[in-house]
């Protein structure tokens, strides 16, 4: 089987290029390890999606935020930045004209949208329960070897389908590019991430926390005005014992470990972790292949831009491909695929670089690294461009942060 353009991972970066192309009339294959069933009804993970203004613009212009139900979009109207007990918080609002941030979605909402989105496009056929066995480049275009997915192996037989251009968006961790010979630069922290829900006395008035305390970091994710997103993060260790403890004294500890400051706290959903490890892929594209998603650009959770940075490179890369459809060219010309890497690094690249740096000092409780944060926090709340810098970045998708770096080092 031939196709224009083969896209590796059925997520909400690769359903998003879908969404994309659609009405182009290109060709596309869509593989996937889940079931189709499993893409229409993923499970609730625990994750609430920061979306900034311009994402919530595309996804709008799209037709993904259609099938978002609204009880279901929580506004982020302010944001505010603490160093453990110090009385002197960085805060954030919305930029002029502006009344939010962003909005906070379930990642679970976001993935069934996009799944029900791209119902109806004809020009894309799912392989799914699928896997990608071994690629093979060539002047004019990829060979690829699909095989199923293990809980498929006795249903389905291997095939092998041809592609003008791959696109990777498997994830983080992503065996396509591996494949394809491009490293990544990964930063593993040390420690795990707890996401619960937790219903609280007092109101939140949308405001998002990022609380640097001392063996320990918490964020605070609004939803409903007595509901949050409770998200922690400490070594693996001592997470586990926490996660063992009956609802009861989880729900003590967490409320001590916020400091009662919302009054006392009740567990409102399941409770999830992750580990947290950043990725940056070495290259964006090779010969017939790109990368999107969290396969190019695997965030740590600090800055909230994940998805973000994951929608902003299916922009640029389709806009490449639809431009070439229309001109009746290559839609893997080297000039295209390397004029999206660069605008795509120039947009992702010093905040990734600015969220290692924050990540790597606001999580270092020794006294010299603990006096530098206070004074970077007590800078960031009394320079006025600086502030409109972090404003900008979290409502319009970082874009302006080239600047940021050097102030936070």
């Amino acid at each position: 089987m031939t196709f224009d353009l083969a896209i590796i991972g059925a997520g909400p970066a690769g359903l998003s290029m879908v969404r994309a192309l659609a009405g182009s009339g290109l060709r596309i294959a869509l593989v996937e390890q889940q079931s189709a069933a499993a893409l229409a009804d993923p499970p609730f993970d625990g994750r609430e999606i920061a979306l900034s203004l311009r994402t919530l613009r595309t996804l709008r212009e799209s037709g993904v935020f259609d099938h978002i139900a609204p009880d279901q979009v929580f506004p982020l109207e302010h944001a505010v930045v603490l160093n453990g007990n110090d009385p002197h918080p960085m805060r954030v609002s919305p930029l002029r004209g502006k009344t939010q941030l962003g909005a906070l979605v379930p990642n679970q909402q976001i993935r069934r949208a996009v799944w029900a989105a791209v119902q109806g496009q004809s020009e894309y056929t799912l392989f799914d329960q699928t896997r990608l066995g071994a690629v093979r480049t060539d002047a004019q275009g990829v060979e690829l070897d699909l095989e199923p997915a293990q809980a498929a192996a006795a249903a389905a037989p291997a095939q092998t389908i041809r592609a003008k251009l791959l696109i990777a968006a498997d994830s983080r961790f992503s065996e396509t590019r591996r494949k394809m010979g491009i490293g990544a630069d990964s930063h593993d922290f040390g420690k795990t991430m707890l996401v619960c829900r937790m219903q609280h006395e007092q109101p939140h008035h949308h405001t998002a926390w990022e609380w640097f305390g001392i063996g320990q970091t918490l964020a605070l994710l609004p939803l409903s005005e007595h509901l949050s997103s409770v998200v922690l993060t400490l070594p693996q260790h001592e997470m586990q014992a926490l996660l063992e403890l009956p609802d009861a004294d989880f729900e003590r500890d967490i409320t001590r470990r916020y400091q009662g400051r919302l009054g006392e706290m009740k567990r409102a959903g399941s409770r999830h972790t992750y580990p947290l490890v950043g990725v940056y892929a070495q290259r964006f594209v090779a010969p017939r292949f790109a990368l999107i998603g969290d396969a190019a650009v695997g965030m740590h959770p600090v800055t909230a831009h994940g998805f973000n940075f994951g929608l902003h490179g299916v922009d640029l890369l389709s806009r490449e491909i639809l431009a070439a459809a229309r001109a009746g060219t290559d839609i893997a010309a080297p000039e295209r695929l390397q004029r999206f890497e660069a605008a795509h690094r120039r947009a992702t690249r010093p905040l990734y670089l600015a969220t290692q740096a924050i990540a790597t000092l606001y999580t270092d409780d020794r006294g010299p690294a603990r006096l530098v944060r206070r004074l970077v926090l007590d800078a960031s709340s009394r320079i006025g461009p600086l502030r409109l810098a972090i404003a900008t970045a979290l409502s319009e998708d970082g874009l302006s942060l080239r600047g940021l770096l050097p102030r936070l080092a």
